[in-house]
């Protein structure tokens, strides 16, 4: 019996090492990596920039604290203040708390200003926020929030879409608007230019923070540098992570000046969050995503992965019922169980993929992705299919 925690349906396999889209396990499998640890390996497995930045990291400082200069965050987050729309970074060790530090200081800003009864947030059903008290009250989903008590006050949630329900629930405490511009978890679903301009709209005109989640969906995986951007609008906070450590634990908090003006020494902290090596392993990753060409290629393969998709939906369309999703994030509605199909394309096709709400099959391979490596996974995800039908129609055949 092991002696972790009970909280992960985990499957045996283990894997040894990595290298690019593809990871082997102890008995030197191959499999390829359309899961990426859920969004975080955003250049694969082994990047030979990583592994050298870090090899040489380990051998100065791993930590020290934030009661000190740390170069390495300064940094970082003076090129994610020229590269964005922010003025303001905190690093976290996690999205759960870069979302907590969203929050925080979405709450504090209106508390500095005088308000301090204005502390809801509107936020919208099928979000993952994370795992702690506060981001679990913030998604809203019953099935998080069961066994843990009352949930944390201070949400609202809607369906995601309409504005008029979002309108509907402003109110004098409200304070912020917080919203995934793909939501990943609840079944990769892509918010609509217009929603997201509406969204702005409405906390300009209410003098409300629109704070976005871009755990999942930001650092370049769905072609631009943050999802919002295709939607020409300007937040006023934004968390991120997954993706900026490209595996190592590391999120950010990004806020402009006038939002994270009252965060001042005593109203937040962190211990790791920031720390020397996370922060040179973050300024690697982003040598690599800044790079000329980077995103122009995630943008391509994006549309390549999306049109094979669609193939796919044309040749199963008794499998294949809706296409969801935006870039590298892409999503496919399944009629067999999700769990059950991730499961088989893991054990019988060597394809790694994960689940999403809705039973949406979740495709999140590394942004550095080939169309080959796109094809190779449309095959392997219609030899499942294949496998289904042969299997069904056996089933037909003997009843």
């Amino acid at each position: 019996m092991s002696a972790l925690y009970g909280t992960y349906a985990r499957s045996d396999l283990a894997f040894e090492r990595g290298e690019g889209v593809r990871l082997y396990d102890q008995q030197g499998r191959e499999y390829l990596d359309f899961h990426s640890g859920i969004a975080v390996n955003a250049l694969g497995h082994a990047d030979p920039h990583l592994v050298s930045t870090l090899k040489a990291a380990a051998d100065k400082i791993w930590h020290t604290s934030n009661v000190f200069t740390i170069p390495e965050q300064e940094r970082l987050g003076q090129r994610l203040v020229d590269l964005t729309f922010a003025d303001r970074v905190f690093f976290t060790n996690s999205g759960a708390e870069a979302i907590e530090c969203a929050i925080k200081t979405a709450r504090h800003y209106f508390f500095a200003k005088g308000e301090p009864d204005r502390y809801e947030i509107i936020a919208f059903t099928g979000s993952f926020h994370g795992r702690t008290l506060g981001t679990i009250a913030a998604g809203g989903n019953p099935s998080y929030l069961e066994g843990f008590g009352p949930p944390m006050p201070g949400f609202k949630h809607t369906k995601p879409g309409d504005l008029e329900a979002v309108k509907a629930l402003i109110g004098p405490q409200t304070c912020g608007i917080l919203i995934e511009p793909v939501q990943g978890e609840g079944g990769v679903t892509a918010m609509s230019v217009e929603f997201m301009q509406g969204l702005r709209k409405l906390c300009d005109e209410h003098g409300l923070v629109l704070i976005l989640d871009e755990v999942q969906c930001g650092f370049g995986r769905t072609g631009r540098f943050f999802a919002h951007e295709w939607a020409d609008i300007t937040p006023d906070i934004v968390a991120v992570a997954k993706a900026i450590g490209g595996g190592f634990p590391l999120g950010a908090c990004l806020a402009t000046e006038e939002v994270a003006a009252s965060m001042v020494p005593g109203t937040h902290g962190s211990t790791y969050g920031g720390n020397p090596l996370a922060c040179t392993v973050g300024n690697a990753v982003l040598d690599r995503i800044t790079a000329p060409g980077f995103l122009d290629h995630v943008n391509q393969m994006g549309q390549r992965l999306g049109w094979h998709l669609q193939q796919l939906a044309q040749k199963y369309p008794d499998y294949v019922l809706e296409m969801r999703g935006k870039g590298l994030l892409a999503g496919i509605k399944i009629a067999p169980p999700v769990r059950d199909f991730v499961a088989r394309l893991r054990d019988d096709h060597q394809l790694l993929a994960i689940g999403a709400g809705d039973n949406v099959l979740r495709l999140i391979p590394p942004l550095i992705i080939t169309e080959a490596d796109i094809e190779e996974a449309m095959s392997k995800l219609g030899a499942a299919f294949d496998a289904i039908e042969a299997e069904t129609a056996s089933t037909a055949a003997a009843s």
